[in-house]
């Protein structure tokens, strides 16, 4: 009787496939524009970019187009993409925005849960160590962090969406504030501290207010006037 026959072998598949290679520019830039590598008033070019990332320009032209309704770039035909610097109108619009959402939500926070507690904690222990690593960018998005924590916490999800759209702006305002004010970095910790020990206490008015102090110091230290 014949063996039957076997059952054709096929290699196996990774389950990490990698990302499309449109998607990979996009990451590529957004990453470098958001942590500064890519400083505002730099022009960018697709043959430039398709070298760095290792693909075609295709993919480079969706990508830019992408990040130029994103409002991190403008395109200029022939010329390539210029990255925009950050205005002081949307210094402005962000900062007001994040005051109306984050002192309503710390107030919310009152009184806080022991998971909302021990995260803020972790957080802020992260942000340390970073800061001691000096990895500006990260510490950055750990701080971003920290504030969303709190305003996720407020139990109201169309806020918590409308702070996640203020996320890239938040990110590259906070590299540009820790570039210029090194001193800011241990501030903002120290800061971030007084919060998590108003919340803690159940002290809703005292962690509004340090909320108040904190993020409006934003707009003076980005716009370059801290005296």
């Amino acid at each position: 009787m014949p063996a039957a026959p076997s059952a054709p072998v096929h290699p196996p598949t990774s389950s990490l496939k990698r990302p499309p290679a449109a998607e990979r520019v996009y990451t590529h830039i957004k990453e470098a524009v958001l942590d500064r590598r890519y400083e505002g008033g730099t022009l960018l070019t697709e043959g430039g970019l398709a070298d760095a990332v290792g693909v075609s320009r295709t993919p480079v032209r969706e990508a830019l187009l992408r990040l130029e309704v994103e409002g991190l770039i403008k395109l200029y035909p022939k010329k390539g993409a210029l990255v925009l610097a950050v205005s002081a109108q949307e210094i402005k619009d962000v900062v007001e925005t994040r005051l109306l959402v984050e002192e309503f939500a710390a107030r919310k926070a009152v009184p806080a849960s022991a998971q909302l507690i021990a995260r803020l904690e972790q957080l802020l222990d992260e942000q340390r160590q970073l800061a001691e690593e000096g990895d500006l960018a990260e510490v950055a998005v750990k701080d971003r962090c920290f504030h969303a924590e709190i305003v996720k916490n407020a139990g109201n999800e169309i806020l918590s969406r409308l702070y996640d759209q203020l996320r890239d702006r938040q990110l590259r305002m906070g590299v540009a504030v820790m570039e210029a004010h090194p001193g800011r970095i241990e501030a903002n910790i120290t800061e971030h501290g007084e919060l998590l020990e108003a919340i803690r206490a159940g002290d809703a008015d005292g962690a509004a207010l340090v909320v108040r102090r904190h993020v409006g110091r934003v707009r003076v230290l980005v716009r370059g006037e801290d005296r």
